[in-house]
């Protein structure tokens, strides 16, 4: 019988599109979320059991917490809080599709500033020419808030800070790495979402199972599998592919929510997927030379 293996090349870009595929499948769900409480409080829950999941799962008490280089830890946790934050704040103020076009604007700036050959240029322009394509111009037509539009470009740049801050040598593994972050980044909000009023009803027990699952599906898995995706991947690779996450989130809306696309959209999502295929065989081409 043929042994299909999956080659070391191919573990972190399929690592990746697992985590993405797990962070879309979330979006319904949080969407029935926002209708219950206040998007402060759900992105404070999420961040809260995402991070008491990881510490039973990885066993935080292990830690050599003299080990651990807390700048490392305190910038990755604040980029988490403020990428989780000013997104769900700027889709209360945006279309969906335009806040996320907004906020593709920080890693692709990534992908860039970590561009060294002329193929890399070519793969960022293709994901850069899918991400136009795939912006909602019908949407476009009615007035931007400029709020929205400033909060999803910061949304934006705290995921540029997640990408690099997640490179950076923590003294801890991967997954604590992530667990540590992740706590960082739940005291940093869980004080703003108090003060701006987080009704008792989260901490019920019928609550809590839901964002429970919340935090595994959009926190929990996918930030751990990005965490093993960035320890085997370039900036530039991971930049680019990332660029997958949107064509992922039109899929979903597609297949769940019966969301139509444009033919444009349509092809964006051609565009994107052959940048990021052809992002990431080049890069690995020119590792084995």
């Amino acid at each position: 019988m043929p042994n299909f293996k999956i080659t070391p090349a191919l573990q972190a870009p399929l690592i990746l599109l697992i985590a993405m595929i797990s962070m879309q499948s979330s979006g319904s769900f949080a969407k029935y979320l926002f209708g219950q409480f206040p998007i402060l409080t759900v992105s404070a829950m999420r961040l809260l059991l995402g991070a008491l999941i990881l510490a039973i799962i990885f066993k935080i008490w292990h830690i050599n917490f003299k080990q651990v280089k807390w700048s490392a830890i305190i910038s990755y946790g604040c980029a988490l809080a403020g990428m989780n934050m000013l997104f769900y704040l700027s889709i209360d103020r945006l279309p969906l599709g335009i806040a996320v076009s907004f906020e593709f604007i920080g890693p692709l700036s990534v992908a860039l500033l970590a561009a060294r050959r002329k193929f890399d240029f070519v793969w960022v322009g293709l994901a850069i020419l899918g991400l136009i394509l795939l912006f909602p111009f019908d949407q476009a037509a009615q007035r931007l808030d400029p709020i929205g539009i400033l909060l999803a470009l910061g949304a934006g740049a705290c995921w540029a800070l997640y990408i690099v801050a997640g490179q950076k040598p923590s003294g801890v593994s991967g997954n604590h790495t992530v667990c540590l972050g992740m706590f960082v980044g739940m005291c940093v909000l869980m004080p703003i979402a108090l003060f701006a009023g987080m009704p008792a009803q989260a901490f019920e027990p019928s609550s809590l199972l839901y964002f429970i699952a919340l935090a595994t599906l959009a926190s929990a898995l996918p930030f751990t599998l990005e965490m093993i995706a960035l320890r085997n991947m370039t900036a530039l690779s991971f930049g680019t592919l990332m660029s997958l996450e949107p064509a992922v989130a039109a899929l979903s809306g597609f297949v769940f929510l019966n969301e139509q696309l444009l033919w444009t959209q349509w092809l964006a999502l051609a565009v994107i997927i052959c940048a990021s295929i052809g992002c990431t065989y080049t890069t690995q081409k020119a590792k084995s030379i």
